[in-house]
């Protein structure tokens, strides 16, 4: 296996995210989101927000790294993600994020070939320790 399951169950240390106006507006532009809450401040605003709101997939931005994994990236596949949300990530958020290596299994390839999956979750909190998003990642090494 190409990851060590004994890794299962390692958090991170904390990954301090300050989430920008330019980002959120960046990101929507290359997903071609053009929802005005995620580009126009004004509308967000007369919308009851602070000010933009990311799009779903915005944390994929962030770099929290994974505990006790190295890899090499030529051998990695995208396997899946989910998000969930207890509230909408919005410009100005400073947000403290851990990441968690949740399973790691093996499987064999349909042309051969054993596959290692890695399992991650991360927890995105507020500075007050309220929780505004998790994820989970699934990544496939070949």
């Amino acid at each position: 296996m190409l990851i060590d399951p004994a890794v299962v169950g390692s958090t991170s240390e904390a990954t301090t995210i300050e989430v920008e106006k330019g980002a959120i507006r960046a990101f929507a532009h290359a997903i071609g989101d053009d929802n005005p809450l995620c580009t126009d401040e004004a509308f967000a605003r007369q919308h009851g927000y602070a000010s933009l709101v990311a799009p779903p997939t915005f944390p994929t931005t962030f770099r929290v790294p994974i505990p006790n994994v190295r890899f090499e990236l030529s051998r990695v596949l995208h396997g899946g993600q989910e998000y969930s949300y207890e509230r909408p990530i919005v410009a100005g958020d400073v947000l403290r994020c851990v990441s968690r290596v949740a399973d790691v299994y093996e499987r064999e390839g349909k042309q051969g070939g054993k596959m290692t999956f890695l399992v991650t979750e991360v927890r995105g909190e507020d500075l007050g320790g309220r929780l505004v998003y998790t994820s989970k990642s699934t990544t496939i090494l070949r």
